[in-house]
């Protein structure tokens, strides 16, 4: 696949509350690669006024999951096996994010990421705040990528 306009955003990102709640935008994807930005809010704060890791890590998240699913592929999707972060640096309201995802190497179903997460503040400081390492799995799409959502539970008869 060659660089994609990501303007509609990636199909996935159509019922992905989070993504949507954290503010993400999509500044570019291509075969393996994601980069995308979001502004720390005060709402994404720990106690001690800095990004809480849980909002850096959903952040990273989002990026891998783009990186590892082509946006035309409806017959399977890729999944996170594993992951791991290392935080290097703290994240302060106003900061814009950008994490950076790449496929380092894949073999059958599975695969392996790296996104890095930067911090940039109003002056153009930008430093390296974290670094997250995936490992994936494609699977057999058993919902449907495109079904749509009503938000409601499963209604079984029997």
């Amino acid at each position: 696949m060659k660089d994609t306009d990501v303007r509609p955003a990636h199909p996935i990102l159509e019922q992905d509350h989070a993504s949507h709640w954290l503010g993400i935008e999509v500044l570019r994807l291509a075969d393996g690669h994601a980069t995308i930005t979001m502004r720390l809010r005060e709402e994404m704060l720990n106690g001690f006024g800095i990004a809480h890791g849980g909002m850096v890590f959903a952040f990273a998240d989002s990026a891998f999951a783009l990186a590892c699913n082509p946006p035309g592929e409806t017959e399977t999707i890729t999944v996170a096996s594993g992951v791991d972060i290392n935080f290097l640096a703290p994240a302060f309201p106003g900061d814009l994010l950008t994490a950076v995802a790449d496929r380092k190497a894949s073999a059958g179903r599975s695969g392996l990421y790296d996104i890095s997460i930067t911090a940039a503040n109003d002056d153009g400081d930008t430093r390296l705040i974290a670094e997250f390492r995936g490992r994936s799995r494609t699977v057999p799409n058993k919902a449907g990528r495109d079904a749509p959502s009503t938000n409601q539970p499963e209604t079984r008869t029997s």
